[in-house]
Parts: structure tokens; C-alpha cells; sequence
């Protein structure tokens, strides 16, 4: 009875914690609702065990280094000026200009990306109003992420349960399809008139900025299955890696590779991917898992509902993940890359539409947007989505 108490103390504890301070810092709560949810559940032998095997965790370790690079590809694309080149040259329709311009720049996690696209939105926005284009800012900025094979949450995610992004890609595919088609069933079918560009087209500005977005991903992907390396990950870092020497190779314009990094600020990216499976590992060993599974929630509710809330009130998804994925194992022993997609896009969703979310606090601020008015154009289409996948997964989750 006594473990049974602080059992569940120590997890409230721990999720205010994560939510207060991931507010400041989300590798930092990760790390500090680690330790609180330990000092309840753990000796201070076994939670030091803990932090410890996950630091000394090679997988794990190439991971973060894998993830703390992604961001600097993009630092010097965006210095470097291909960004720049990536969009003047796309030339495609005034629609598809405004769902494919923020969703190019979300491909890359960088410092104030919704700002970067938000010029380019509203240039190619003009007659349109305000709040749909804050609007238009948010939701399509994050689409491709959704299916990206090196976004970030998704790769840690995938780590958790042992499944790795190819598997569960197809998967999202369904839910990237409805949301791309909601959105512009209500953000863009009505949007007339074409691009006026005040450059000639350059094949060549197109082209680099392109192969360097995409040469990760398909090394990645190539290395995976046709060398057998003892630890995944390092596929992913040398890819990565790859990919970042491409970037400073092909750069137009010379570099201050101090600046691109103080910028990018890799260290954040790498903190969190550990600061998140030190959480898992305690979250795991502590029993955690099995208390919170033995409430009997059903795999909708769990999955689509508390998921949903979770990455709603935090704006974050791995740390949602990192505590619905566990669940999930602990109540039914494995996840399937069709309950893992439902389950991960249930957390994306509420991570997209959160108050909390920099990209929607950012978009509101360049637009000159209210809240509630941006919230009155963007909660109806997002509502319809949610209701899509919480009545699918009435059917496909157990």
C-alpha cells in the first residue's frame, strides 16, 4: 500500500514537474522529472543505475548526436542562403506556394522557423486575411514533419518502442493525407491568382538546397538495409553528417559556422533525445508503467484521447510519448506500427493546435493576429480531424 502511494505520488509529482519547467526548458524537465519520479520510486542506487545505463546506452547516445546535427543542416542552408533559393525557385501554384512553403521550412528543425516562412506566406497571401494566413502558417508548417524520416519526435519515438520510422511511415501516410486535404478544404480552396516572382528561375538553386533536404533520409534509409551495422543509429549519424557536409559544401556564401551554431543550438536537440529516455528508463524501472496500465484505460482513451491532452497542454511530443508509448506496452505487451501511428498522431495533433505552441505564439505576433480569432478559424477543421481518428480508432485499436 505505501509503494502503491508513492508509486502514484511520485508520478504527479513528476508530470507537474515536466510541465512547469518544460515550459523554460524541455531537456531539462525531462531530466528533473526523472529525478523526482526516481526519488519516489527508487532507491538511490537503483536511480543512479538508471541514469547512468542510458548515458552509457551506445544506441542511444548516436541518437542524440544523430538528432543534435539535424538543426545545424538547416542553420547553414539558412545562412548559406539555399532556403532562399529552395523557395524562390518552387515554382508551382499560389495554393500549393502556401501549403509547401512553411511545410518545406518545418522539414528542418530550426530557431524561429514559423518566422522564416511567414514573410513567404504573407507575400504569397496578399488578399487573403490575417488569420487565415497565421493559420495556414501553423498547420501546414508541421504536415510534412508528420512523415519526415529524420524529424526528430518521430525517430525518438519510433526508439521507444523498438520500431524504427520505415515501419510506421506507411502508416502515417492516411493521417497525413486527411489533414492536408482538410486543410485545404478550408484554408486554401478559395484562394485565387498566381505567384509574381521578381527573379528568373534557377534549376540549379532548386536542385542543391533539394538534394541536400533529401540526401539524408535516402542514405539513412540505403544504409539501414544494406549494411548490417551492430547499432542502427549509426546509419542515422552518418547520414546526418553526410547530409551537414553537403549543406557547407554547396553554400553560396561564406560561413561563420560559430554564428550557425550558436543559433541552431544542436546541444538542445541532443539534451532532449537523452533527457527523454533517462525518463523512459526511470519511468520503466520504477513500475510506473504497470500502475498507470492497471487503471484499464482502453486503447482509445489512451492512445487518442490522453494523447491528444497531453501534447494539447504541453505543446511538445516526445514528452507526451514518453509517457503514453510505455503505457500502451505495459497494458498490451507490444504496439503495432498502425496503433503507434494513431497513437503518435493523436499527440502531433495536440502539439499542433496548443496555446503553448512557439509556432502559433509567433504566427500570432507576425500576423497581428488575436488568439481567439485564430482559434475560431483553425479549431473547426482541427476538430473535424481529431473526431476522424478518435472514431478510426474505435476499429483498429483493441
Amino acid at each position: 500500500m505505501v509503494n502503491f502511494f508513492y508509486d502514484w505520488l511520485g508520478f504527479f509529482c513528476a508530470l507537474a514537474v515536466l510541465v512547469g519547467v518544460s515550459r523554460k526548458s524541455l531537456s531539462l524537465a525531462l531530466f528533473l522529472g526523472a529525478i523526482t519520479l526516481g526519488f519516489f520510486t527508487l532507491s538511490p542506487f537503483q536511480l543512479g543505475t538508471e541514469i547512468l545505463g542510458t548515458l552509457k546506452d551506445p544506441s542511444i547516445v548516436l541518437l542524440a548526436i544523430a538528432v543534435g546535427i539535424i538543426p545545424l543542416i538547416g542553420g547553414v542552408m539558412k545562412e548559406g542562403g539555399e532556403i532562399d533559393g529552395l523557395i524562390n525557385n518552387f515554382r508551382v501554384g499560389k495554393k500549393a506556394f502556401l501549403a509547401l512553403t512553411p511545410a518545406l521550412m518545418g522539414m528542418l528543425p530550426m530557431p524561429g522557423g514559423a518566422l522564416l516562412s511567414a514573410p513567404m506566406v504573407e507575400e504569397a497571401g496578399i488578399g487573403t486575411d490575417e488569420k487565415t494566413k497565421a493559420a495556414i502558417n501553423v498547420w501546414f508548417r508541421h504536415l510534412f514533419i508528420l512523415i519526415y524520416p529524420l524529424a526528430p519526435a518521430l525517430i525518438a519515438s519510433t526508439k521507444i518502442v523498438e520500431l524504427t520510422v520505415y515501419d510506421v511511415i506507411p502508416w502515417l501516410v492516411p493521417e497525413f493525407l486527411i489533414a492536408s486535404l482538410t486543410g485545404y478544404v478550408f484554408f486554401l480552396r478559395r484562394i485565387r491568382g498566381n505567384i509574381d516572382y521578381a527573379s528568373p528561375f534557377s534549376l540549379k538553386n532548386l536542385l542543391i538546397p533539394l538534394c541536400v533536404v533529401l540526401a539524408a533520409p535516402i542514405l539513412d534509409f540505403a544504409l539501414r538495409f544494406l549494411l548490417n551495422f551492430p547499432i542502427k543509429e549509426t546509419a542515422t549519424v552518418i547520414a546526418v553528417l553526410f547530409s551537414f557536409a553537403l549543406s557547407i559544401i554547396f553554400s553560396s556564401r561564406k560561413l561563420d559556422l560559430k554564428r550557425i551554431v550558436l543559433r541552431a543550438r544542436p546541444w538542445n536537440f541532443t539534451f532532449i533525445i537523452l533527457g527523454m529516455f533517462i525518463f523512459l528508463n526511470i519511468f520503466i524501472a520504477s513500475d510506473t508503467a504497470s500502475r498507470v496500465a492497471s487503471l484499464s484505460l482502453s486503447g482509445p482513451v489512451l492512445c487518442v484521447i490522453a494523447g491528444f491532452l497531453l501534447g494539447l497542454t504541453t505543446g511538445r511530443v516526445q514528452l507526451p510519448a514518453s509517457i503514453i508509448l510505455p503505457v500502451y506496452l505495459a497494458s498490451y505487451g507490444s504496439i503495432s506500427p498502425l496503433v503507434f501511428s494513431i497513437t503518435y498522431f493523436s499527440i502531433f495533433w495536440g502539439y499542433i493546435i496548443s496555446p503553448v505552441h512557439p509556432c502559433i505564439v509567433v504566427s500570432l505576433e507576425y500576423f497581428n493576429t488575436r488568439m481567439k480569432d485564430f482559434y475560431l478559424r483553425m479549431l473547426p477543421p482541427a476538430t473535424i480531424v481529431f473526431f476522424l481518428i478518435l472514431i478510426t480508432s474505435f476499429f483498429l485499436i483493441p
